[in-house]
């Protein structure tokens, strides 16, 4: 590689971060659509400088590619490069006069670099190809990896009609998330719970389970200073419809959506209290246990436009869901202050066997947020 091609891949390298940076500050608002970061440069006396970035705009639309020219404005990219975190959309829709890949030509840039393709087997290529017919200069795959991972709900809603999970669980030093007979405690620092709710934000759902329904009630929504229009759907794996009317989910379901998902022979009459009360209740099979189908219900919320699900079901949603390999990002904090006695057990001998386990799952990250520490798994594919 040339001088000039190795600083130039620098340049991209850098942009693209920026894209991808700035592409997640809209996670959780976009779906069904991904949100995708764009950047759009200039060539200047001292090097490239930005002109404008966008990302996919609340709604899933207009995309990051449009929101970038838009803020750009008229004849701003001429000449420029854009750097996008996904291949530009090829085709048309209703809700969108035009395709990125026109948007993109019309705007006059020279050069696109894009992160990844299309997952969409009907489209991936095509954008490419169409922006290279025009004249453009395209390059592909940087950050890709990184892209892989920010696009993952988007990925897989494409690929195997169902959204990403991420499970988050916080334990003590000795390793409980819950005292003797499930009794709540206080785990996370300030400083972590905070994080959490940061993360409930960027997240299209929040899951859990009924019986941490039944033991804490809680309200998961994002108590973060002018973040509260950024809580998600409230997700409830619930097979026999046991949440309580009287419980802070469904007292605030007319404020944030609640969905309860239960198995095809759970009561009738449970269903009509609860639709009363504002809680929109859906069905699955059952499993061999008489629980309700994980993999079906994750498939369900795929088809509602769902990409990415925040979990805090408790450690035996997580062990299911692991077991079934629906689990692609595990999050686990673990505080410095021990529980001192038996509680329960916040990752199970059968998820703590597959976190270990090489071939499925990475540890992408640690680190401190607070006093907590925070390890970051993520599950290999190919």
């Amino acid at each position: 590689m040339t001088e000039p091609d190795r600083r130039q891949a620098a340049i991209d390298l850098a942009f693209m971060q920026q894209a991808l940076d700035f592409g997640a500050r809209g996670q959780g608002t976009t779906w069904p659509n991904p949100c995708v970061g764009a950047v759009v440069t200039q060539d200047s006396p001292d090097g490239p400088v930005i002109v404008s970035r966008g990302h996919t705009q609340p709604g899933g639309r207009p995309h990051g590619e449009a929101n970038a020219f838009d803020k750009a404005g008229p004849n701003a990219a001429a000449g420029g490069t854009l750097y996008v975190t996904l291949e530009p959309c090829s085709h048309r829709t209703i809700r969108a006069a035009m395709p990125c890949v026109e948007r993109t030509i019309l705007s006059g840039v020279r050069r696109v670099v894009a992160a990844m393709a299309d997952p969409n087997p009907r489209f991936r290529g095509l954008g490419f190809a169409l922006l290279r017919t025009a004249g453009l200069e395209v390059a592909t795959g940087v950050l890709e990896d990184q892209a892989q991972r920010a696009h993952c709900g988007y990925v897989l809603n494409v690929t195997q009609g169902r959204p990403m999970v991420t499970f988050k669980i916080a334990r003590t030093a000795d390793g409980y998330a819950g005292g003797p007979g499930g009794t709540r405690i206080n785990v996370s620092c300030p400083e972590a719970g905070r994080w959490v709710h940061l993360q409930r934000a960027h997240h299209d759902a929040i899951m859990l389970g009924i019986g941490s329904v039944l033991s804490d009630d809680p309200m998961l929504t994002v108590r973060l200073p002018g973040m509260a229009g950024r809580s998600p759907i409230r997700v409830v794996l619930d097979s026999q419809l046991r949440l309580p009317l009287g419980s802070q989910l469904v007292k605030t379901a007319a404020e944030v959506p609640v969905w309860v998902i239960a198995v095809e022979g759970a009561s009738v009459e449970r269903e009509l209290a609860l639709v009363a009360a504002g809680v929109e209740v859906m069905r699955v099979s059952a499993d061999g246990d008489g629980h309700l189908d994980l993999g079906e219900a994750l498939r369900l919320l795929g088809t509602r436009g769902i990409t990415r699900v925040f979990s805090e079901g408790g450690p035996g949603v997580a062990e299911k869901l692991g077991l079934a390999g629906l689990l692609d990002e595990v999050i686990v904090s673990t505080s410095p202050k021990s529980l001192g006695e038996p509680g329960i057990v916040a990752l199970r001998p059968p998820l703590a066997a597959l976190l270990a386990d090489p071939d499925l799952y990475r540890l992408a990250e640690t680190g401190l947020i607070g006093h907590d520490r925070f390890d970051y798994f993520v599950r290999k594919t190919g």
